[in-house]
Parts: C-alpha cells; sequence; structure tokens
C-alpha cells in the first residue's frame, strides 16, 4: 500500500536487543494494563487485549510480565497506576508529517519531553488536526499462514471486509475499517485463519521525497523518539 509507513514495518523499527528489552517490556506491559482496565481481563472478549498479549508475545515477554500487567489493569494487582493514551502532530525535518501515539502515566511530562526531543532533531510540534488529515486511519490484520493458499486466503478476508490486501513477505496484511477491526478478526479467524498481529495504523495518503541531510535527521529523530519509553508508535509520510 502507497504511503504505509507504521513504525513496525520500516528498517528502523524497535528491535528487542538485550539492550532495548526492558523498555520494550515496559512499553507492552503499558498496553496490555491500559487494555485491560478499559475493556476487561479477558482476551477471548477484549480483543485489544488480545492484540496487546500478541505484541508482547512476540518481543519474548515473560508470561508473568503479561499476567501481573493484566492485573494491573484491571485492578486486581498490588501496583496500581494510572494509564492514559497520548497522541501528538509533528512536523520532521523536510517538513515531514509525524503522528506520535503514546502511554503515560504524566500527561504533562510525556508532553515536554516530546517536545524537547523533536526541538533537539529539527522537528517542531503542530496544531492539532494540522497534520492528521495527510493520513488516513485504517485497521491491518496480519494473516501469517496466508501463503498456504495464497488465493483462498485472500477470499475469506475480502469476506471478512478486507478494504485492501498487502503480501508483505509471508504474511497477508488485511486492511479494514478501524471502526469493526474486532469484528474482522473473529471472522477471519472462524474462517480458519490466524491472525498474529493487530493495529490501527495511520497510513500515509500520499510519501513525500526528502533530500540526504533531512532523511538522516528524521532517522535520528525516530530513534530517539522509539527510545522513549511513553512512545508506542511512530508515522510519518517521508519515503526513505
Amino acid at each position: 500500500m502507497s504511503g504505509h509507513s507504521h513504525w513496525s514495518t520500516i528498517k528502523h523499527k524497535k528491535e528487542a536487543t538485550d539492550k532495548k528489552k526492558g523498555a520494550l517490556f515496559s512499553q507492552a506491559a503499558r498496553l496490555i494494563s491500559l487494555a485491560a482496565r478499559q475493556g476487561g481481563a479477558d482476551p477471548e472478549s477484549n480483543f485489544e487485549l488480545r492484540s496487546a498479549i500478541d505484541k508482547a508475545r512476540a518481543i519474548n515477554m515473560p508470561n508473568k510480565n503479561v499476567e501481573r500487567a493484566i492485573e494491573r489493569g484491571a485492578g486486581t494487582g498490588t501496583d496500581q497506576e494510572e494509564w492514559n493514551r497520548v497522541s501528538y502532530e509533528a512536523f520532521g525535518p523536510g517538513q515531514t508529517a509525524l503522528i506520535i501515539e503514546g502511554i503515560t502515566n504524566n500527561k504533562n511530562r510525556t508532553l515536554e519531553e516530546v517536545k524537547g526531543l523533536l526541538s533537539r532533531h529539527d522537528a517542531k510540534f503542530a496544531e492539532p488536526g494540522s497534520v492528521r488529515w495527510l493520513f488516513k486511519h485504517s485497521g491491518r490484520l496480519v494473516i501469517a499462514d496466508g501463503l498456504k493458499d495464497k488465493e483462498n486466503s485472500e477470499l475469506k478476508a475480502i469476506e471478512a471486509g478486507a478494504v485492501e490486501l498487502e503480501w508483505i513477505d509471508d504474511n497477508l496484511n488485511v486492511y479494514v475499517d478501524p471502526d469493526t477491526i474486532n469484528e474482522s478478526r473473529k471472522m477471519i479467524e472462524q474462517k480458519g485463519l490466524t491472525v498474529t498481529e493487530q493495529f490501527l495504523d495511520w497510513i500515509a495518503q500520499e510519501e513525500i521525497t526528502i533530500d540526504e541531510q533531512s532523511r538522516e535527521k528524521l532517522s535520528k529523530l525516530l530513534d530517539a523518539l522509539s527510545e522513549h519509553d511513553d512512545i508506542q508508535e511512530v508515522y510519518f509520510n517521508a519515503n526513505l
């Protein structure tokens, strides 16, 4: 899909190296806790929680950490903490448009720290709505076993509400209405396919080309944002 710049699909993605594993576990735990708080502790009925658990397992987060995060979010754990979603819009190097999403227990602190990161990397905050219109909100489901019967997998995905399909390596990415992503996932799994990941993406309507210096600055900014514990996802419209 043209303009698809989800942080998890580009070469600068967050890697579960030993150095960053602790931060990744922390970010995954926040996502799990927030999902459990908002939709309950049962992943069978809470698809957001199920998706968060899938992401945690993808980075080999220990089960005890997952269970503790669920208990914390459901209010049954001993260490209670209030987590909230945050979303920022910004202009990066070369007038790149960025959407930055995160989870924090202190909105004011996170806001100031993200502003500082942007300022140090030739970027600046944007007014709400001034960037978001350049992106399309979309649900994305990843099917790992699609190649076993490619044509049949695509047909089943379309029947489940797919708006667009995209093959990346051996995985079938199914783009659906973000408001019905849970229903689409349930239908796909009822048809015998395995959904390994679930995302709510902001997809750039059109990618822009920036010069080499701006690309280097943008890459450093993306790295800096990825290392911040509160940041979960970064979307941008530059062709790297």
